[in-house]
């Protein structure tokens, strides 16, 4: 028999799980997974996979793309991050590119201060306190100021929400989700769907292509 104390407790355990949830967008099988798009061809993948450990949250994010011109290589594009979630709050972010041979790189760590940032792309400095790094899986983040995972380069980036409109997925399924464009800093186009879940991106590459993402 289960007595009103045990009932009471994993009542509260419960509440806890899903406020971290609503914190924490971390889908159940702790992967996010894109197939990125040019000119109707795949060029590349993003993945986001998430590995817990007790209040502690690891958040590892890789980039692979690869442009060729039938046999001969045109561009290619390598980003590795990773992010520490202690609770609610961001406390690391590290991050290595390789973008065409140009080695990029930064590291944030709170400090007591807020994140102390340095990267290949600034002067250290230490971030205001609502902000985040920009890796787009938490759509709360979007609110607010954007570390650059590339090289540490702190974005102030305007922002609409134009309406809720399809998505195509990688499984050329359509769903409904909020349009998002980030303008001035950067310029990006994301979609969240009705649970908050990031389902997709557009942006223009810098030969003018568009790159887009599709939810795998």
């Amino acid at each position: 028999m289960i007595c009103r104390r045990s009932f009471i407790a994993a009542g509260a355990a419960l509440a806890y799980a899903r406020g971290a949830r609503a914190g924490l967008p971390v889908p159940p099988d702790r992967r996010i997974a894109f197939r990125l798009m040019r000119h109707g061809s795949p060029i590349g993948t993003h993945t986001v996979e998430f590995r817990g450990d007790g209040n502690t949250l690891l958040v590892d994010i890789a980039v692979e793309v690869r442009v060729w011109l039938g046999p001969i290589p045109l561009a290619h594009y390598f980003h590795r991050s990773r992010e520490t979630w202690s609770g609610d709050r961001l406390v690391s972010v590290q991050g290595q590119t390789d973008r065409n041979g140009r080695q990029l790189n930064m590291a944030a760590s709170w400090d007591g201060r807020g994140l102390a940032v340095h990267g290949t792309g600034t002067s250290p400095y230490v971030a205001p306190s609502d902000a985040y790094a920009s890796t787009y899986w938490r759509k709360a983040s979007l609110f607010g100021p954007l570390i650059g995972t590339q090289d540490g380069t702190l974005n102030r980036p305007s922002i609409v929400e134009p309406g809720v409109e399809p998505v195509r997925l990688a499984s050329g399924v359509q769903t409904r989700a909020q349009r998002y464009v980030l303008s001035g800093d950067m310029n990006v186009e994301l979609w969240y769907d009705e649970t908050d879940a990031w389902v997709g991106m557009r942006f223009e590459a810098d030969d003018g292509s568009t790159i887009s993402y599709q939810r795998v």
